[in-house]
C-alpha cells in the first residue's frame, strides 16, 4: 500500500502494522480478547508488504513466548501477543528472559481488560514486568501504540532486555485514523551466538545476570525518549494530574474541555515502570498535590513514595476496580480541581437480554445431553464462548484454561475419600484441550480418576476469532487429531459423536458415565462445526415450525434456551424467529409433546 495514505485503524491493527514497518521477523500469539486482532493484522501487513516472517498462532501463551524469544536470541526482531491472563501462562519464560537478556529485539504485548469485559480478571500487567523486571510501555491510543512499537524495539536492543507494551480493551478496540510509515528492510539474518554462561545459566550466574537486570533498569529509568510528556509546560499551578494508558487520552480531552489545561500541570507516563527517577524527584519537589490516574493498579502511585502529596488508588480517591470511564474522571479532575460538573449518570438496573449461546450451537446440544445423562452431576467448565452453558445448567465452574480437567479430577477425589460416588462430567473446548487440557488429563488418567470429559470439538477458535486450532492449522501446516492425543494420554475409552444427533449423543454420554463409574476416565468428543466458522462445510438446513399442539410448557425456551424460540404471552404458545433459527432441528428431539416440525431445505 502507498505509506501517503492515511488508514482508519483499529488499535491492534495500528500496533500490527508498526511492528511489520519495524522489522518484525517473528510474531506469535494465542488468541484472547482484546488482543486477538494483532497476529490477524501482522498476517494482513505481512501479506500486503510481502515481509519475510514467520507469524504463528501457537499451542498457548508459553509456546508463543518462548519460540519469539528463540527469534530475539537469534538476533531478529521479535513480537508476542496475548492478553492479560495469556501472561500468567507465559510468566515462567517472561521472568526469565528478563535475566537472560535478549539480543534482537523482543517486544511482550499484554492487552489488559480493565473492568472487565471479557476476562476472569482484569489484573494489571505492569505488576509482573515490576515482578520480572521487564521496562513497560503504556499507549492511550492507537496512533501511540504505534509509535510505542518503535520506540519499544529501540528500548530493548539498547538495554538488551525484553520490553512489555502493555494496551488496555480501549486502545485495542479504539479506531484512530493513522499514517502507515515505510517497512524497515533491516537485512539481519539469525545468528545465535553459544553462551552457556548466559542462555543457560546456573544459579550463581542468574545471580549475576540479576544484578546486570537492575543496573540495567536503573539506566533506562534516566532514558530520555521515554521520559514523561508534559502537556502544558508553561502552567504554574501547585497541582499536577499524572496520568498513563487510556485514563491519560480521557484526561487530556476532559482537562480541555473543562479549561484546565491552564490550571492544572499534566504529565503523560509512557513508561510506568520504571518511573523516571528525574521525573519522580522533580514532581514531589514541584508540586504540593498529585493525582494519579491509571488502570487498574496503583504502579505509577507506588513509585510516587509521598503519600502526603499523591492521591489515587492507594489514597481511595480513585476506585481500585474496574475501567476509567470519562465520566468518572471527569467527576475526579472536577473535584481536584476544586469545580462543579454534573454528577455521574447511575446505570439503569437490569434490561436487556443475558448472552446466550449461537443459535444452532452445538454445544447447547452437548450441554443438554450431559444433563439429561447425569442429571445429579457436577459440571466443571473451561474458558470459551461455552461458558455460557452455565445458562442451561451444565456448567458449574469456571476458573481458568485446563482447569475443568484438574476440577474435575480433584471432585472425584474428593467425593472418594468421603466414601461418596458423585458423577463428575467436565466440558472444555478443543482448542483450550491443546492449551491446557493435556496434562492434567496425563494426570488424571495416572491417578486413578473417573469422570467424563466432553472436548466440544468445533474445529476453531470460536470465542475470540475463529482462528485455527493444532486440528486445523492454516495451510501447510499439520493437522493433530484430538483423539490420537486423548488415547496417547492412556484414556481408554474415547469416543466421538454429533450432538446436534441429540438422542445418539445423549446415549454415547451416558455410556461414557457408565464407563467413568466402573473402569476410569472417559472422553468424549462431540464434535460438530461452529456455526459463525466461514470455513466450516456447507450443511443440508430445515426450516423449523411449530404446530398447534404446542402446550407451552417452555422446557425448549427455558431448559434448551434456543434464542430462535421465543414464548408469545398473547397465544400461550411458542413460535420460531426464521430470522435467527439455524436449522439445525435439534429442539424437534428436546419438544416433549411433539410439536416441532421441519421441512428439509436445499
Amino acid at each position: 500500500m502507498s505509506n501517503d495514505s492515511r488508514r482508519l485503524m483499529q488499535g491492534n491493527e495500528a500496533i500490527a502494522r508498526a511492528l511489520v514497518e519495524n522489522g518484525c521477523a517473528v510474531a506469535t500469539s494465542y488468541p484472547g480478547t482484546p488482543a486477538s486482532e494483532i497476529l490477524s493484522g501482522v498476517m494482513a501487513w505481512q501479506k500486503a508488504e510481502g515481509s519475510a516472517m514467520h507469524v504463528e498462532w501457537a499451542i498457548n501463551e508459553k509456546v508463543a513466548l518462548e519460540i519469539a524469544y528463540a527469534g530475539s536470541q537469534s538476533g531478529l526482531r521479535t513480537a508476542v501477543a496475548m492478553k492479560q491472563v495469556g501472561l500468567n501462562v507465559a510468566s515462567d519464560p517472561f521472568m526469565s528472559a528478563a535475566y537472560l537478556g535478549v539480543v534482537g529485539g523482543f517486544i511482550v504485548i499484554s492487552a489488559d481488560d480493565p473492568g472487565p469485559h471479557s476476562s476472569q480478571t482484569e489484573q494489571d500487567s505492569r505488576l509482573l514486568a515490576m515482578l520480572a523486571k521487564v521496562p513497560v510501555l503504556d499507549p492511550d491510543s492507537p496512533a501511540q501504540g504505534q509509535e510505542l512499537v518503535a520506540l519499544g524495539y529501540e528500548l530493548s536492543e539498547a538495554f538488551q532486555v525484553p520490553v512489555m507494551l502493555r494496551p488496555t480493551t480501549r486502545v485495542c478496540h479504539a479506531c484512530q485514523d493513522i499514517q502507515p510509515a515505510p517497512v524497515q528492510k533491516l537485512e539481519r539474518r539469525a545468528d545465535f551466538r553459544k553462551d552457556p554462561s548466559r542462555w543457560a545459566a546456573t544459579p550463581n550466574f542468574r545471580y549475576r545476570l540479576h544484578l546486570e537486570l537492575n543496573d540495567k533498569l536503573a539506566r533506562i529509568a534516566a532514558h530520555g525518549p521515554t521520559a514523561p510528556r508534559r502537556l502544558n509546560p508553561h502552567t504554574r499551578s501547585k497541582k499536577a494530574i499524572v496520568a498513563s494508558g487510556a485514563a491519560a487520552g480521557h484526561a487530556k480531552e476532559i482537562m480541555t474541555n473543562l479549561g484546565l489545561l491552564d490550571e492544572i500541570a499534566f504529565f503523560q507516563v509512557l513508561q510506568p515502570y520504571p518511573l523516571h527517577t528525574r521525573f519522580t524527584e522533580e514532581v514531589l519537589r514541584d508540586y504540593d498535590e498529585i493525582m494519579v490516574l491509571e488502570e487498574t493498579t496503583g504502579v505509577i502511585e507506588m513509585q510516587l513514595r509521598d503519600r502526603a502529596k499523591v492521591r489515587g488508588k492507594l489514597s481511595g480517591v480513585v476506585p481500585e476496580a474496574g475501567e476509567l470511564l470519562p465520566e468518572l474522571i471527569e467527576k475526579i479532575i472536577a473535584d481536584f480541581a476544586g469545580v462543579t460538573v454534573p454528577p455521574v449518570p447511575k446505570a439503569p438496573a437490569g434490561g436487556g437480554r443475558r448472552p446466550t449461546l449461537c443459535p444452532g450451537c452445538p454445544h447447547r446440544a452437548s450441554f443438554y445431553a450431559i444433563k439429561k445423562a447425569a442429571p445429579k452431576g457436577i459440571y466443571p467448565s473451561d474458558i470459551g464462548c461455552y461458558t455460557l452453558g452455565a445458562n442451561l445448567g451444565g456448567v458449574d465452574t469456571v476458573l481458568c484454561m485446563g482447569a475443568a480437567v484438574s476440577q474435575a479430577a480433584g471432585f472425584h477425589h474428593a467425593y472418594r475419600i468421603s466414601g461418596e460416588e458423585r458423577d463428575v462430567v467436565a466440558t472444555i473446548g478443543d482448542s483450550t484441550f491443546f492449551h491446557a487440557g493435556i496434562p492434567p488429563l496425563i494426570d488424571a488418567v495416572s491417578q486413578n480418576a473417573r469422570f467424563v470429559l466432553v472436548i466440544l470439538d468445533n474445529s476453531t477458535t470460536a470465542m475470540t476469532g475463529n482462528q485455527p486450532t493444532p486440528a486445523m492449522p492454516l495451510a501447510g501446516g499439520v493437522p493433530v487429531e484430538i483423539s490420537s492425543v486423548v488415547e496417547g494420554c492412556g484414556v481408554r475409552f474415547c469416543r466421538t459423536g454429533d450432538p446436534l444427533d441429540l438422542p445418539g449423543f445423549t446415549r454415547l454420554v451416558k455410556e461414557a458415565v457408565d464407563f467413568a463409574r466402573k473402569e476410569s476416565v472417559a472422553v468424549v468428543i462431540a464434535k460438530s462445526p461452529c456455526l459463525v466458522d466461514k470455513n466450516r462445510p456447507k450443511q443440508q438446513r430445515s426450516q423449523v415450525q411449530v404446530d398447534a399442539t404446542c402446550t407451552g410448557c417452555r422446557l425448549c425456551t427455558s431448559q434448551f434456551e434456543c434464542p430462535a424460540l421465543v414464548f408469545d404471552e398473547a397465544t400461550k404458545k411458542v413460535k420460531v424467529d426464521l430470522l435467527i433459527c439455524s436449522g439445525c432441528a435439534v429442539c424437534l428431539d428436546v419438544c416433549p409433546s411433539r410439536s416441532i416440525t421441519r421441512e428439509e431445505k436445499p
